[in-house]
């Protein structure tokens, strides 16, 4: 049930986070998308974060998560977050070096903390996700089925395109909205396992992804199976799809412009074997690999 309700303990997520004694240690390496970086650390000491985002609910998505809210609950939600972005910002001391997981989010730390950051690109198990050639005639979406992710935009499309086959495979908040929108050429499939997932991944002939993401780990593991994708050109994914070679891109997140993406693609062939040999760039290895020699360049002694 907590982690169902994480964010209504959000106000004690500082002092959790300080509450660490990591006095023995020499290097701190932390991983963040919240609070991880403010960890209290000694002069000595050399903390590296990797960061995959300032808190995105306390700075970019502020609007998005708040405006819906009722009140009083809004009144509390909004005083929370003001909190957290000063303490956001004043533990910036804390932290030696950011490493960001794409260039998106580089932008995004220079931005909200005005401070300098290194990309290195984020593991994934590619070698799970496996080539497939033979494809069937069936586009797939697969996320949790929360606002942001665009799911149900997606879902909308399709209702749009009586003659292509999209399944959706997920759950969440928005699980129920859009399974009551989608018309018979659209099979929603809720919570698959991973073996099961692989394979619709394998034999889609496209994946269809329209979040503003950091990076995008999904669509990756998408293309180490062979399969192209479709997706906006904005964040993580304006960066890991490259038109024309694993995927395609479209500008806007509305019904034309994911109507036209898919238009576009079954204009174009996909050679499925190169996507899945690309892919293979952001495999686990070649994450240690840059992470040690990032840490490596930082202090005189590593110990791998």
């Amino acid at each position: 049930m907590q982690q169902l309700h994480f964010r209504n303990y959000l106000p004690f997520f500082p002092k959790a986070i300080e509450s660490f004694d990591l006095q023995q240690y020499d290097l701190i390496l932390s991983s963040s998308w919240a609070v991880a970086k403010g960890v209290k650390k000694m002069q000595k000491q050399i903390h590296i974060s990797y960061c995959y985002t300032p808190i995105r609910y306390a700075w970019d998505l502020y609007k998005e998560y708040t405006q819906e809210l009722k009140q009083p609950k809004k009144f509390f939600v909004q005083a929370t977050l003001k909190y957290i972005r000063q303490w956001d910002l004043t533990t910036l001391d804390r932290v030696d070096y950011f490493i960001a997981d794409s260039k998106f989010v580089q932008k995004r730390i220079q931005k909200t903390y005005q401070k300098n950051s290194e990309v290195i690109y984020p593991p994934v198990n590619v070698n799970k996700f496996t080539l497939c050639q033979k494809k069937e005639d069936f586009y797939l979406s697969a996320s949790r089925l929360v606002p942001y992710k665009k799911t149900k935009l997606i879902v909308e499309a399709f209702n749009e395109m009586s003659d292509k086959k999209l399944l959706v495979i997920g759950v969440g908040e928005e699980y129920e909205a859009i399974q009551k929108i989608a018309k018979e050429n659209i099979t929603i499939l809720g919570y698959q396992e991973e073996k099961s997932l692989i394979k619709y991944m394998q034999k889609a002939k496209a994946f269809v992804y329209a979040a503003v993401e950091d990076f995008g780990i999904v669509p990756i593991e998408a293309n180490a199976c062979g399969t192209p994708v479709i997706a906006l050109n904005e964040g993580g994914t304006a960066e890991t799809v490259i038109d024309g070679v694993n995927g395609i891109h479209f500008q806007k997140q509305n019904i034309e412009a994911i109507k036209g993406a898919v238009k576009r693609f079954e204009t174009l062939s996909f050679n499925y074997q190169a996507i899945s040999q690309d892919a293979q760039v952001y495999s686990t290895l070649r994450f240690k690999k840059e992470l040690q020699e990032f840490i490596a360049s930082k202090i005189d002694i590593i110990q791998v």
